[in-house]
């Protein structure tokens, strides 16, 4: 999975002096699922644009299989874009709907019938050839504007929200159903989304961006468990963010006490943050705490407890598959290794 089919060189983008990318650098290999991920207006969309070729960058290349493709239409770009509005034709057939690209190549009848019936297949629509589009469920529209993309037979399929529109439980089908169906047909998937979860259950790499600049790239695991600062950490799962003091390799002060940790490398006294994330935090009495809180309150989450305890001038979170009452006071305790250390983040 190493060959680049797609890498983005020093790519900026700017909307009305509004600078919306800045600076991007990144590889996309072949057959990987890559997922852009950050908040609303970070510059994911506009990054899937400029692959896509609907945007132009102000300066930087887009090379596609080692060609640079900047002013290359959309429709010469070996790909094809998924958006959140499935844009389906409506006075049109399921059937007509997938076969609209193939016709206009001027595929043979017989190809075309071919390739419909194996795309259908693919997205579970097997028998939907006649059906009306606007008699479909979000989630089926869904499936035709997949297959209708994945009939051209494109390298890369580009994917912007395109599972927004649908409910939680049937978004997380899609979830699984969209990786299926990527892996099956091995093609490179560009996906963007705002939402964590959609994206650490997906992708084999995540790019987390914020305000319009990468933050990290990693897959799903580097950036849980190793998120390069504040920013990341937070974006990609519930923490608690503290400030702290690195007072020397494999040694940090904060919440008013000292802590071993597992990080070196920093400055004498730097200022830093930390980040603990709630699963790792363990109650314990609160005699045999590194940190002694009271309980403020306790909501069930199904498969843990989320609590969250007043202690040392702020509030922790912590999720625990056991629970100890409000205004119980309690003691905190965490390993070396789940004490996070992070470069403070200078916001302009």
């Amino acid at each position: 999975m190493h060959e680049k089919i797609i890498r983005l060189v020093n790519v900026s983008k700017s909307f009305n002096g509004h600078q919306v990318l800045q600076d991007i650098n990144l590889g996309i290999s072949r057959n990987e699922f890559v997922t852009l991920l950050g908040p609303s207006g970070c510059g994911k969309t506009t990054t899937l644009r400029i692959i896509g070729g609907f945007e132009v960058s102000d300066i930087g290349d887009v090379i596609f299989e080692g060609k640079k493709i900047n002013n290359l239409p959309p429709y010469k770009r070996k790909l094809n874009t998924v958006f959140q509005r499935y844009a389906l034709f409506t006075h049109m057939d399921v059937y007509e709907n997938i076969a609209f690209g193939l016709k206009i190549k001027k595929v043979e009848k017989k190809e075309i019938d071919k390739k419909v019936k194996e795309v259908l297949k693919l997205v579970n629509l097997t028998g939907y050839e006649n059906r009306e589009t606007g008699s479909l469920s979000g989630g089926q529209q869904q499936r035709i504007a997949i297959a209708r993309a994945l009939v051209n037979e494109p390298q890369v399929l580009l994917l912007d929200e395109p599972l927004g529109a649908l409910d939680l439980k049937l978004r997380k089908d899609m979830q699984l159903e969209l990786k299926r169906i990527q892996q099956s047909l091995g093609i490179t998937f560009i996906y963007v989304t705002h939402d964590q979860e959609e994206a650490l259950t997906m992708s084999d790499t995540i790019v987390v961006m914020k305000d319009g600049r990468i933050q990290q790239v990693g897959t799903p695991q580097d950036i849980y468990n190793e998120p390069i600062n504040a920013f990341v950490a937070d974006f990609i799962g519930e923490s608690n963010i503290i400030d702290g003091v690195m007072v020397k390799d494999f040694y940090v002060e904060f919440a008013g006490g000292g802590f071993e940790c597992v990080d070196k490398g920093f400055k004498a006294n730097e200022e830093v943050d930390v980040v603990i994330r709630p699963e790792d935090i363990k109650l314990v009495p609160a005699d045999q705490g590194m940190i002694e809180g009271v309980v403020e309150s306790v909501i069930f989450k199904g498969v843990h407890y989320e609590m969250l305890i007043n202690g040392r001038d702020m509030r922790w979170m912590v999720h625990s598959t056991t629970m100890e009452p409000v205004n119980t006071k309690v003691g905190m305790q965490v390993i070396p290794y789940d004490i996070h250390i992070m470069k403070k983040v200078r916001t302009e």
